[in-house]
């Protein structure tokens, strides 16, 4: 009989185990050399937790509000695309267990399921994540379906005006599932040739490229959703969120899949806290494994986090029952976390509870 894992890492060797490599290869891949891949996980290891004692820790409190909305944890699922590739039951195994654990999902554009049926099948609290294309109205359509069948935001990706280029699918040939949320819009069959995958084909020939800060106005136009936007990786770009009327941010350079050598976001997650001061939430995605760097996220001031990879492979080697345990794995450690830290509740995780890189060359230049 198979040892139950006990942590997410090696929920990802059930998923390597269980998934053709092709597949495997495309959830765990990112761009290029893969360096913003790799420094997503390693530049939380460089923060150190400062943690305080003699504390009542006996009852912990993990819950908090995203837009006013009730969740048991500062912990979200993140849009990861295809799901159907890592278990048939795909998008609607991840809502449910969102909705067993008492969570928010946000379903990717570029789902295996359709938002109908995604929202068909449990009481989850869902957003959904929002590419722009060519066609206008197409993205428009989406945006009404959306808002139509319940979903909460909008979550706009603003850092693919091309797709990065992940090396593995291109040598894979990755084919691409139909997407569902498509049909009929658009070709849903690209095929790879010898400069890149299948996906790559498809987002060059459908995203819009030009989509820029003043389009925003039009996204705020056709909704009454609020709208998040995924991409925030500077300062500049926090502050001018701010000035297009955005109503929350997250900080994410996509899984290490688009900019290769673009920063991991744990490192500037405090520099667009610092801009934002505030006025919007802001969460934070990339290279979250343990409960430790939920707790190092929260302390550097993001409001909540999103798993993606973490999910898929929970999907991947156990379907439903897998993504519920990854949530659990991940609310298990943080409680720890923040007993052991002096903390019983996430308002009570503080900047003071970590020291950063840059918080120990200060110290040495004193």
């Amino acid at each position: 009989m198979t040892e139950e894992p006990v942590n997410v890492n090696e929920f990802r060797e059930l998923a390597r185990q269980a998934l053709p490599k092709m597949y495997y290869d495309f959830y765990t891949g990112g761009a290029e050399d893969q360096y913003t891949l790799k420094e997503n996980e390693e530049a939380f290891r460089r923060i150190i937790i400062q943690p305080r004692i003699l504390r009542n820790v006996r009852s912990i409190d993990l819950s908090t509000t995203v837009l006013g909305y009730n969740i048991s944890m500062p912990v979200m699922i993140a849009p990861t695309s295809l799901q159907k590739l890592a278990n048939p039951e795909g998008e609607i195994a991840t809502a449910r267990a969102a909705s067993a654990c008492n969570t928010i999902m946000v379903l990717s554009t570029s789902s295996t399921y359709s938002l109908e049926e995604v929202a068909a099948c449990c009481d989850a609290i869902r957003f959904f994540q929002l590419y722009v294309y060519k066609r206008r109205d197409i993205s428009a359509k989406l945006v009404q379906r959306a808002e139509n069948n319940g979903y909460k935001a909008i979550v706009l990706t603003v850092d693919s005006p091309r797709l990065g280029r992940r090396e593995a699918d291109v040598k894979n040939k990755l084919v691409v599932p139909p997407l569902k949320n498509l049909e009929g819009l658009l070709p849903t069959k690209f095929v790879s040739d010898e400069k890149g995958s299948g996906l790559a084909a498809l987002a060059s020939g459908t995203l819009d490229a030009s989509f820029c800060w003043e389009d925003i106005t039009w996204l705020k136009s056709i909704t009454n959703l609020p709208i998040l936007i995924k991409g925030v990786l500077t300062r500049e770009d926090a502050i001018k969120a701010l000035e297009v009327g955005v109503d929350g941010m997250i900080v994410s350079n996509h899984g290490g899949r688009q900019l290769d050598y673009s920063p991991a976001t744990i490192s500037v997650l405090e520099e667009v806290v610092d801009a934002v001061r505030g006025k919007v939430p802001v969460l934070v995605d990339g290279g979250i494994r343990r409960g430790t760097d939920i707790f190092k996220a929260m302390a550097l001031g993001a409001q909540a986090v999103l798993v993606g990879r973490a999910v898929v492979y929970g999907l991947a080697a156990k379907g439903e029952k897998g993504v519920n345990r990854v949530l659990e794995m991940l609310k298990e450690e943080l409680e720890l976390t923040m007993a052991l830290s002096g903390c019983c509740s996430v308002k009570e995780i503080s900047r003071s509870h970590v020291r950063t890189k840059h918080d120990q060359q200060l110290r040495s230049m004193l």
